[in-house]
């Protein structure tokens, strides 16, 4: 376990590492300080359209995975059996605390999200429009993480993380990795759901 840079954050796939987030001074920030202009809007709607397909992608997956998952969903894709990163925060919480919440959570998603489409590159290869939808999840999640890292910086001079990664798939049957990809995305669904609630009124200026 340990800190994780920012920098180096986005090039860790599934390493379990688990703290708080360390806030720090100085110039820690270098190359992250400057937001653009319009990031706390762009921020809103890159959550807000994360949540507005999720629950398209989750259909169209278990729709592409074919029996049992289409009439076993809720046994089969029961998200209990998943670890995903706990969020507590609400809209009650400090901003800063929300922030490094949903930046714990996305970090964690981007990472699950490469897992499950290198998975499904292999297991339906002709699924176009899953995989397509899988790619499109990905950049927002990562344009997402650049900005929240920005915010992070910027406002609390905020720059590691500890996160945490889910399972790897890697070695796993078939069957199995299905099985993962549809419990770590109904998950989704769910949290994506109380992420935009919980955000909007912490994006407006401190």
């Amino acid at each position: 376990t340990g800190v994780v840079p920012f920098v180096a954050l986005l090039l860790l796939q599934r390493r379990p590492v688990a703290g708080r987030a360390l806030l720090v001074t100085g110039s820690g920030c270098p190359g992250h300080s400057l937001c653009r202009s319009n990031v706390q809007e762009q921020t809103r709607r890159q959550v807000a359209l994360l949540n507005a397909t999720a629950q398209d992608l989750f259909s169209l997956y278990l729709k592409c995975q074919g029996e049992p998952f289409s009439s076993e969903t809720d046994k089969l894709c029961n998200p209990s059996g998943v670890f995903f990163p706990a969020f507590r925060v609400n809209r009650t919480s400090e901003r800063k605390e929300v922030m490094v919440a949903m930046y714990k959570l996305f970090a964690f998603l981007n990472a699950s999200l490469g897992n499950i489409t290198r998975d499904q590159e292999e297991l339906n290869p002709t699924a176009k429009e899953l995989l397509d939808r899988l790619h499109n999840t990905t950049k927002t999640t990562r344009g997402l993480i650049s900005n929240l890292t920005c915010l992070l910086c910027k406002n609390y001079n905020i720059f590691q993380v500890d996160v945490s990664y889910g399972e790897s798939s890697k070695g796993k049957s078939a069957f199995k990795k299905k099985q993962q990809g549809c419990q770590v995305l109904r998950k989704y669904v769910q949290v994506i759901a109380q992420a935009a609630r919980v955000l909007l009124p912490h994006l407006s200026p401190p």
